[in-house]
């Protein structure tokens, strides 16, 4: 087989052409996305890969490398190569890793969680099965249950606000719950724990407004809850510029 050339061409009006690496990473997409593959579902082999799209092993060694650093593959080793569950979703979308941290920052994603999680609770509470009750409402007391043992509870709290973002069943709104969870993440951190016990009947009327299908009184629990927060970090920041 001929050696496979994977360079950029420039088209007439100035304008560059895939390279056949570029396409092949498409053609993989377009893969996951006609067979309904879901984030776990495992990927053809690499010589399956490599018969189907009509390209050799490096090739195609090379676009599972790209999507997977694009956080839509996973690779395993000794298993296989997987959709991805970050759904080609950034862990760090924001650049809060070169932020930082600290009560600004915190009450700038505030800001951003205002904007987007009550919206969150009221679509829930209207697209909410059963199931998804269930488990929102196993999720709540997990968290109180740490809380009240005066443990980490930070993952758990994560995981509460996620499952309401895909209670949602809106894609797009599921995408930012990376962005979410970083949020929760700095928000506990910098209270302190000083917001535990709010924590505890704020998260119970969100859950108990989604249970009863109420998108007002979902959304305004949810904006109560993360007001909780922003008032502490609005005033930490005042607190520092004086």
């Amino acid at each position: 087989m001929p050696k496979e050339v994977n360079v950029r061409m420039t088209r007439w009006d100035g304008k560059e052409q895939k390279s056949l690496v570029d396409n092949i990473t498409d053609q993989i997409i377009q893969l996951i996305l006609d067979r309904n593959m879901q984030p776990g579902d495992r990927l053809p082999t690499e010589v399956e890969l490599t018969q189907h799209l009509g390209v050799g092993r490096s090739t195609v060694r090379e676009a599972v490398r790209r999507l997977a650093s694009r956080n839509i593959l996973e690779v395993r080793q000794g298993s296989g190569t997987f959709v991805s569950g970050k759904k080609g979703v950034p862990e760090d979308p924001f650049g809060l890793t070169f932020i930082g941290s600290g009560p600004k920052v915190a009450l700038e994603l505030s800001d951003v969680r205002l904007m987007l999680e009550p919206e969150l609770a009221a679509t829930a509470a209207i697209r909410a099965t059963q199931e998804q009750l269930e488990l929102l409402s196993e999720l709540c007391k997990k968290v109180e249950a740490r809380i009240l043992a005066e443990e980490d509870y930070i993952e758990d709290d994560i995981a509460f606000h996620r499952c309401i973002a895909e209670i949602s069943g809106n894609s797009v709104l599921q995408n930012i719950i990376p962005v979410i969870s970083s949020s929760v993440n700095i928000s506990v951190q910098e209270t302190e724990d000083e917001f535990r016990h709010f924590t505890l009947d704020e998260h119970r009327r969100i859950v108990a407004a989604i249970a009863r299908r109420d998108a007002i009184g979902a959304r305004f629990a949810m904006a109560t809850h993360l007001n909780t927060s922003r008032d502490c970090f609005a005033q930490k920041v005042f607190e520092s510029s004086l």
